[in-house]
C-alpha cells in the first residue's frame, strides 16, 4: 500500500478466520468489488486452535496453519496487508486511518479484531508469557525446552491444552487453577476429573483451588510457597479488542454489539469473531469466528441468512478430544449420561428436560446431530438416542 488514500469497497480489519471467511463468501456469491484485509501480524491469516498443540510442538510448518495459502488471495483478487494497524475509524467519512498515516476509504467494514489475553494485577505479571499468536507459540517453545519447568496459571481451554502439549514434549508442568475444578468448574466434575486423569498420566501436576500471588524470576509464588518455573504462561481468559469500535461510537458491552446479521448500529459496519457479541452472545472459538465471518459476508450482500447455530466448542487434552455444544444459559441442572472413560456425556437441562448444552469426550456423540437437537429444543431422552455406540 503506497497511496496515502486507498479506496476499497470492503475493508476487513483483523487477520483471523472471520475476515477470511467473509472474503470467501463475498467472492463465492459473485461480489466483484475490491476487498482489502488488514492485519497487524507479520503472517497471513491463520487458524488459532493449533497454537496450543501442533504449532507449540512445532509439528507442522506455518504454511499448513494458514487459513488459506497465499495463492488463494491472488486468485480471488483479495489484497492483504500485513504488519498494518488500523488506528482509528471515521464512520461519517467512511475512512479508516492506519498507524503509518495512510488512509483507507471504504463502503463496508468488518471489524474482526479478536481479543487480547488478560493479565491479572499480581506482582511480576510482566514476566508471564501469553499464547495468542504464532509468534507467542514460537516464544513459548523457545523458553520451555524439554527438561525445563513451566507454570501455567489458569486451567481453562488453553491452559489445559498447553499443559498436555508441553508435558508430551518432556517439560515439567505445574497447572494452577483457582477454582476447584478445571475450566473454572463450568463443565462439571465428570469432565474435570477425566482431564485431570489424562494430565496426571502425562506427568502434569494439577493444583486446583490454587491462585498464584506473584511471579518471580524462576518461580511462581502461591502465598508463602514457591513453585519452580523457568517460564510462566498466563491463561486466565481474554478481553475483546473493542477499542476501535468504542472510539468511533459503536455500542459495546464485553464485545461489539451486533444483531443476528453481524451488523452493528451502523448499517455499513459489521463485526465477527471473538470481538463480536452477536444477538446477546459472544463465543470465543474458531467455529463462531468462521460462521460469523460467513454471515457478515452474506449480510453485506443483502442475502438471506440461515438461523444462528447452537455454539460448538472443541478442545483436546493430549491425544483425547471433547466437544461442547450449546450454552448453559437457563440451565437448572446437569445430568451425567455416561462416565465411562472415553465415553463421557454430560447434559445441562433447562425447562425440565430440554437440553441447553451437552458435552462429550472422544466422539461419544455426533456433533452436528446434537447441534440440531439443541436448536429444535430437544430433550434428554432425545440426546440419549444420539449417543454413539462404544
Amino acid at each position: 500500500m503506497s497511496d496515502r488514500l486507498l479506496t476499497v469497497d470492503v475493508l476487513l480489519v483483523g487477520g483471523g478466520v472471520a475476515s477470511v471467511r467473509c472474503a470467501r463468501v463475498l467472492r463465492r456469491e459473485g461480489f466483484v468489488g475490491s476487498v482489502l484485509l488488514v492485519t497487524e501480524e507479520q503472517h497471513l491469516p491463520y487458524n488459532r486452535p493449533p497454537l496450543s498443540k501442533e504449532a507449540l510442538a512445532d509439528l507442522v510448518p506455518t504454511d499448513l496453519l494458514l487459513a488459506e495459502p497465499a495463492r488463494w488471495y491472488d486468485r480471488r483478487d483479495i489484497q492483504v496487508e500485513t504488519r498494518r494497524r488500523v488506528a482509528s475509524i471515521d464512520r461519517i467519512r467512511r475512512v479508516a486511518e492506519l498507524e503509518d498515516g495512510n488512509q483507507v476509504s471504504f463502503d463496508m467494514l468488518l471489524l474482526a479484531t479478536g481479543a487480547t489475553p488478560r493479565l491479572p494485577p499480581i506482582t511480576g505479571v510482566e514476566r508471564a508469557q501469553v499464547l495468542r499468536t504464532l509468534d507467542d507459540a514460537a516464544a513459548l517453545r523457545a523458553t520451555a525446552p524439554p527438561g525445563s519447568a513451566v507454570a501455567i496459571i489458569g486451567g481453562g481451554f488453553i491452559g489445559v491444552e498447553v499443559a498436555a502439549t508441553l508435558a508430551i514434549r518432556g517439560v515439567h508442568v505445574t497447572l494452577l487453577e483457582a477454582a476447584d475444578e478445571l475450566w473454572g468448574g463450568s463443565l462439571g466434575h465428570a469432565l474435570s476429573g477425566w482431564a485431570e486423569e489424562i494430565l496426571a498420566r502425562l506427568g502434569v501436576r494439577v493444583r486446583l483451588g490454587t491462585a498464584a500471588t506473584a511471579i518471580h524470576a524462576g518461580s511462581v509464588a502461591i502465598g508463602g510457597e514457591r513453585v519452580e518455573a523457568d517460564a510462566t504462561l498466563m491463561c486466565v481468559g481474554v478481553t475483546p479488542r473493542e477499542e476501535l469500535a468504542r472510539a468511533c461510537g459503536l455500542p459495546c458491552d464485553d464485545g461489539i454489539l451486533t444483531d443476528r446479521r453481524q451488523a452493528t448500529t451502523d448499517p455499513a459496519v459489521f463485526a465477527a469473531g471473538d470481538v463480536a457479541r452477536v444477538a446477546g452472545r459472544r463465543i470465543e472459538h474458531w467455529h463462531a469466528a468462521r460462521e460469523g465471518g460467513e454471515r457478515a459476508g452474506l449480510a453485506m450482500l443483502g442475502r438471506e441468512l440461515p438461523p444462528l447455530r447452537a455454539p460448538w466448542v472443541f478442545s483436546d487434552v493430549g491425544e483425547h478430544h471433547f466437544d461442547v455444544v450449546g450454552t448453559p444459559s437457563g440451565a437448572q441442572r446437569s445430568e451425567v449420561l455416561s462416565d465411562r472413560p472415553g465415553a463421557i456425556v454430560v447434559a445441562w437441562l433447562a425447562d425440565g428436560d430440554r437440553v441447553a448444552q451437552a458435552a462429550a469426550t472422544d466422539g461419544a456423540f455426533d456433533v452436528d446431530s446434537v447441534r440440531q437437537l439443541i436448536e429444535r429444543g430437544g430433550t434428554l431422552s432425545d440426546l440419549e438416542g444420539l449417543r454413539t455406540p462404544t
